[in-house]
């Protein structure tokens, strides 16, 4: 029996994509001068106490180089003076506290491209680091210092994969009680949903029938059918995913209804931990919302430089 060939990608846009790789690291990309004219505040809204110095669009931007960069605050501090320096323009860099303050309250866009027509979107969730030791260092010392994460939830838009959703909660929480959460997020109308069988919960199946969106969720290898064929109400959603896997099998199922979208979800995660590491450096939790924010807005931000295409040989 002949051997099956291994299926290979090429990327069809090299020279774009690298380009766009190339200007991720483009420090004047977040000194442009729509960002440098609004560097001061205007204080035009109603404020008890000191006015600000700095606008909002300052702080981020240097959070967005703190992030950009892995600094602590005090080293970003140091970067945004350099440049200042360098690109020999006379504004004053707030201190590393001040950005630590600022940073608590601020609010970041995430700034996803427009879109016609309703949305398909992707969710999951994963875990960022806080306190303790990686999983080597505790199997390898049996570490006993106490291990904590917060839970990041994330939903894609699979034809642009852009983050057009994201909620940091503690780890306790469950994944398909946030999925509301995420969809207020969201301006325009959803009419789909991809999520794997963490998700297979029927409250969240009466949210998505409010809502009129479609899920796209395996039910549990154990389900069992709810509402029967002859019964006078409609079909549920997940009852038709369970005669489709006992038809079809469960591989068959998830081709037909194309779940394997589902996966872009992953490939955001995975790209937001390559490029940002799996730790959260605040402690404070407001902080952490916001460092977790712009993580995303710079993802974003990377994706609508430029995407590989690809070609399957």
């Amino acid at each position: 029996m002949a051997k099956k060939k291994k299926a290979i990608y090429r990327v069809t846009n090299w020279r774009e994509y690298n380009e766009s790789l190339v200007r991720r690291g483009d420090i004047t990309l977040w000194f442009e001068e729509d960002v440098l004219s609004a560097w001061e505040h205007s204080n035009s809204d109603v404020k008890v106490g000191r006015p600000f110095i700095y606008s909002d669009t300052a702080i981020e931007c240097l959070l967005s180089l703190r992030e950009l960069f892995r600094l602590p605050y005090r080293q970003t501090e140091g970067l945004g003076r350099a440049l200042m320096k360098l690109m020999e323009v006379e504004v004053a860099i707030p201190s590393f506290t001040l950005l630590a303050k600022r940073a608590a309250k601020l609010k970041v866009a995430l700034n996803v491209a427009n879109s016609s027509g309703p949305l398909e979107m992707v969710v999951d969730s994963t875990g960022l680091k806080i306190v303790g030791g990686g999983e080597w260092q505790s199997f390898a010392y049996r570490h006993p210092k106490r291990r904590t994460w917060r839970k990041l939830h994330l939903s894609i838009n699979p034809v642009t994969q852009e983050i057009v959703a994201e909620l940091l909660t503690s780890k306790s929480w469950d994944d398909a009680a946030q999925v509301h959460k995420l969809l207020d997020q969201v301006a325009g109308p959803v009419e789909k949903l991809y999520a794997d069988g963490a998700y297979d919960k029927w409250s969240l199946y009466d949210l998505l029938k409010r809502q009129a969106i479609e899920p796209v969720i395996p039910p549990r290898r154990n389900a069992a059918i709810k509402q029967h064929g002859n019964c006078a109400a409609g079909r549920l959603p997940r009852d038709e995913a369970v005669r489709g896997m006992r038809r079809l099998g469960r591989k068959g199922w998830k081709r037909q209804v194309g779940y394997h979208r589902r996966s872009l979800v992953e490939t955001s995660i995975y790209r937001l931990k390559q490029y940002f590491g799996d730790h959260l450096k605040n402690k404070a939790f407001a902080n952490q919302q916001t460092e977790v924010r712009i993580r995303c807005k710079l993802l974003n931000h990377f994706t609508q430089l430029g995407m590989p295409n690809f070609r399957w040989n």
